[in-house]
C-alpha cells in the first residue's frame, strides 16, 4: 500500500505544481494586458486634456481681439468727437474774423470822417485854439491807429489759429483714415468657396483687394471655434489659393465650404 500511497501523493504533487505554474502564467498574461490598457486611457487622457487646452486658449485669444475691437471702436467715437469740436472752433473763428472785419470796416470809415474834418478846417479856427484842435485830433488820430494796431495784431493771430485748426482737422482726418483702414482689416471675414482634399488647398473667397499678400496667415473657423490654419500660395484680386496647415487642423475634422476664414494676426493701432 505504502508505494501506491506515494505514488498517488506525488501524482498530487506534480498536479499541484502544474496547476500553479498554469495559473501564474495566465496571472502574467491579465497583469500585462491591464497595464497596457492603463497605459492607453493615460495617453487618451493627455490626448484629451491637451487638446481642450487648445480650444481653451483660442476662445482666449478671442475674447482679446473682440476686446480689442471695442477699444478700437471706443477710440474711433473719441476721434469722431474730437473733430466735431475741431469744426466747432473753425466756426467760431471764422465768426470772429467776420466781425473784427466789421470793426476793421468801421475803423476806416471813422478814418475817412477824420481826414474830412482836417479838411474842413476854415478860416474861423484861431492860433489859439489850432493848436487844442491838432492836439485832439492827433490824440484820437494815435488812438485809432493803436485801435487798428491791436486790431491787426488779433486778426493775424486769428488767422494763424485759424491754420493751426486746419492743419490739425487734417492731421484728425488722416489718423481716423488710417484707423478705418486698420479696423476694417482686422474686421476682416470671408469663406472657404472650394476644397481639394486630395490635393490639400482650399479656395478663399478674398484677394488683394482685401489686402491679402504671401505672410498673411489665415485661420478657419465653424459655429466659433477654431478648427484649423492656412498658409496663402496664390492671391488673386478677388480669391487665395491657400494650402492647408493640415497639423493644424482639429482631430477629425475636414474642412468643407462655408466655413469662416479670419486673420490670425489682425493689425494693431
Amino acid at each position: 500500500m505504502k508505494p501506491i500511497f506515494h505514488s498517488v501523493a506525488l501524482l498530487a504533487a506534480i498536479a499541484g505544481i502544474y496547476f500553479s505554474y498554469d495559473l501564474s502564467n495566465k496571472f502574467e498574461d491579465q497583469q500585462t494586458l491591464r497595464l497596457g490598457y492603463d497605459k492607453e486611457n493615460v495617453e487618451k487622457t493627455a490626448m484629451a486634456v491637451s487638446t481642450e487646452k487648445e480650444l481653451k486658449d483660442e476662445r482666449e485669444r478671442l475674447t482679446k481681439a473682440k476686446d480689442e475691437k471695442s477699444l478700437a471702436e471706443q477710440q474711433l467715437a473719441n476721434l469722431k468727437a474730437e473733430e466735431a469740436k475741431a469744426r466747432r472752433e473753425i466756426a467760431t473763428l471764422e465768426q470772429s474774423l467776420q466781425q473784427q472785419n466789421v470793426e476793421f470796416d468801421q475803423l476806416n470809415k471813422a478814418m475817412d470822417e477824420v481826414k474830412k474834418i482836417l479838411a474842413s478846417l476854415g478860416d474861423d479856427v484861431t492860433f489859439e485854439t489850432l493848436a487844442d484842435k491838432v492836439k485832439g485830433i492827433e490824440q484820437d488820430k494815435l488812438a485809432k491807429e493803436a485801435k487798428m494796431q491791436e486790431l491787426a495784431t488779433v486778426l493775424e493771430g486769428a488767422k494763424n489759429k485759424n491754420e493751426a485748426q486746419k492743419a490739425e482737422v487734417a492731421r484728425l482726418l488722416e489718423i481716423k483714415g488710417k484707423r478705418d483702414t486698420r479696423i476694417r482689416s482686422n474686421a476682416m471675414e470671408t469663406v472657404i468657396t472650394a476644397v481639394n482634399q486630395d490635393w490639400g488647398f482650399v479656395v478663399v473667397g478674398a484677394g488683394s483687394n482685401t489686402g491679402f499678400t504671401p505672410q498673411t496667415k489665415l485661420l478657419v473657423e465653424r459655429n466659433g471655434y477654431r478648427i484649423g490654419q492656412l498658409r496663402p500660395t496664390s492671391i488673386e484680386p478677388t480669391q487665395t489659393i491657400a494650402e492647408i496647415e493640415f497639423e493644424s487642423l482639429a482631430p477629425g475634422v475636414r474642412l468643407q465650404p462655408g466655413d469662416r476664414v479670419i486673420l490670425a494676426e489682425p493689425a494693431t493701432n
